[in-house]
C-alpha cells in the first residue's frame, strides 16, 4: 500500500512539474526567437513584410513607428491597390479612441467615472437584475468590468435601413453575433470581474450621446479625430463611403460587402495606418497631445481589470505585456470574421509602436503585432498566449495522459512481479 500512494504521489509531482514547464514556456515565450535583431528596425519591417507576403489573402496596411516617427510602411493588395491613406473599417480596434471620447467628457468635468452610469441616460436604461445597477459606472464599462453579460459580437446589416435604433440594439440586437442573444444585460456583481462586452460600449455611445447633445460620430470627429488631424478617420458610415474604401476580403479570396452597423462605438470605426499612426504618436511620452493631459493618459493606461493573475485592460485600452520599464504595451485589436483583423500596439514610455490593418486573413494583424511585442519587450503578447493556449492545454493532456499510463503499467508490473518466497509461501 506504501508504495502504492508513492506511485501516485510521485505521478501526481510529475503532473504538476510539467503543467508548470508547459505553462511557463507559453507565458515565458519558450523556444521562440524574434523575427530581428533588437533595435534593427529595417529587419522587423522586413520579416514581417515577409510573413504577410506569404500569409495576406486580400489588403494589407502596415506601418512601424520608433521614437514616435514613421519608421517602415508596406501595403499589400490582391485588389485595388492600397496604400497608408486607405480607409480601412477595423473592428473593435475602435473601442480604444471611443475611450477617448468618453474621458474627453471626463476632463471638461461632464461626467464622474465612478457615478452610475444611468445619472446620465434619459433614453434607455438597464433592464432589472438581481444585481445593483448602481454599479455600473463609467469606468467599469471602459475596463469591462461592470458585469455586463452580453459577450457582444455585432455582425452588422446589409444596408443602412435595415440598422435598429442604438435604444433597440441595446435592449435586443439583432444583428448580436454567433453564441449571443443580443441583449445588454447586467448577469453579474457590477466590478467582481472582467467580461469582455460591446454591449456596455454601445451603452457608452448613448452616453456620449446625451451628454454631449451631438450624435457619436459627429462628437468624436469634433473632439478627438480633427485635434489630432485624423482627416481620414471617421465613425460615419456615408462619409467613410465617400472617402472610399479598401476592399473587404473572406479568407477564401472573394469580396466581403461592406457592412452598416448601429454599435459604432464598439465595432465600425473606418481609419487608416497613417491615422492610427498619428493617434499612437501622440501618446509617446514626449509627444504633442491636443486631445487629453499627461494625467488622463495615465488613468487610461492603468490596470482596471486582470485574468490569470495577469493585467490585462485599462480604460478602454489593452495591456498586452510589461514594456520593462514600469508600464505596459498598450493598444487594442479589431476582429470581424469573416474579414476584417486589425491591431495596433505602442510603448509610450519609448514611443515605439505599430499598425496593421488587415481583411481576408482573420489573424495576421494580431500575429505580426504580437511579433513587434515580442521583438520589442521578450515578453509574450497575451493574445499570443491565448491563440497559443488551446495547443499548450492539449500537450498538457498528453503529457499527463503519458505520465498516467507509464505510472499505471508501473504498478501492473510490479504486481506481476512476486519474489520466489512469496511463490513458496
Amino acid at each position: 500500500m506504501r508504495t502504492t500512494l508513492m506511485h501516485i504521489g510521485a505521478a501526481i509531482g510529475c503532473c504538476t512539474l510539467w503543467g508548470a514547464a508547459v505553462f511557463a514556456g507559453l507565458d515565458q515565450g519558450w523556444g521562440d526567437s524574434a523575427l530581428a535583431e533588437s533595435g534593427d528596425a529595417i529587419e522587423f519591417a522586413r520579416a514581417a513584410q515577409s510573413i504577410a507576403e506569404d500569409k495576406n489573402i486580400g489588403n494589407v496596411s502596415f506601418v512601424l513607428i520608433e521614437g514616435g516617427e514613421t519608421a517602415s510602411k508596406f501595403h499589400l493588395s490582391n485588389g485595388d491597390a492600397v496604400d497608408a491613406q486607405s480607409v480601412f473599417q477595423v473592428a473593435s480596434l475602435g473601442k480604444w479612441l471611443t475611450a477617448w471620447g468618453v474621458m474627453a467628457l471626463f476632463e471638461e468635468g461632464q461626467l464622474d467615472l465612478d457615478a452610475p452610469v444611468s445619472d446620465y441616460l434619459s433614453r434607455w436604461t438597464l433592464p432589472a437584475s438581481d444585481f445593483d445597477a448602481s454599479g455600473v459606472t463609467v469606468r467599469r464599462l471602459l475596463s469591462h468590468t461592470a458585469g455586463l453579460s452580453d459577450g457582444l459580437g455585432y455582425d452588422g446589416f446589409d444596408a443602412a435601413q435595415d440598422r435598429q435604433s442604438l435604444e433597440a440594439s441595446l435592449t435586443k440586437a439583432v444583428d448580436a453575433s454567433p453564441g449571443n442573444d443580443g441583449r445588454t444585460l447586467l448577469g453579474s456583481e457590477p466590478g467582481s470581474g472582467f467580461a469582455y462586452s460591446g454591449g456596455g460600449y454601445t451603452l457608452l455611445q448613448l452616453l456620449i450621446e446625451e451628454v454631449s447633445g451631438k450624435s457619436f460620430a459627429e462628437y468624436m470627429d469634433d473632439k478627438v479625430f480633427v485635434p489630432l488631424g485624423m482627416e481620414r478617420t471617421t465613425f460615419d458610415h456615408a462619409r467613410a463611403l465617400e472617402l472610399g474604401l479598401a476592399e473587404n476580403f473572406r479568407p477564401d479570396g472573394t469580396a466581403e460587402p461592406f457592412r452598416w452597423y448601429t454599435a459604432l462605438a464598439a465595432t465600425s470605426l473606418f481609419t487608416t495606418s497613417e491615422d492610427l499612426g498619428k493617434f499612437l504618436m501622440a501618446q509617446a511620452s514626449d509627444g504633442a497631445n491636443p486631445v487629453l493631459s499627461s494625467s488622463t493618459m495615465n488613468l487610461l493606461n492603468q490596470p482596471h481589470a486582470s485574468e490569470m493573475g495577469a493585467e490585462i485592460w485599462g480604460l478602454g485600452t489593452m495591456l498586452y505585456a510589461s514594456n520593462n520599464a514600469g508600464g505596459h504595451i498598450i493598444g487594442h485589436d479589431g476582429s470581424n470574421e469573416p474579414a476584417i483583423n486589425t491591431a495596433a500596439r505602442l510603448d509610450p514610455a519609448r514611443g515605439d509602436g505599430i499598425v496593421v490593418l488587415s481583411t481576408g486573413n482573420p489573424m495576421l494583424a494580431t500575429e505580426l503585432a504580437g511579433e513587434w511585442v515580442f521583438w520589442k519587450t521578450g515578453n509574450v503578447d497575451s493574445l499570443t498566449f491565448a491563440s497559443r493556449l488551446p495547443t499548450a492545454l492539449a500537450a498538457f493532456a498528453g503529457g499527463v495522459l503519458i505520465i498516467l499510463t507509464g505510472a499505471g503499467l508501473s504498478l501492473w508490473l510490479r504486481k506481476r512481479r512476486v519474489s520466489p518466497r512469496q511463490k513458496e509461501g
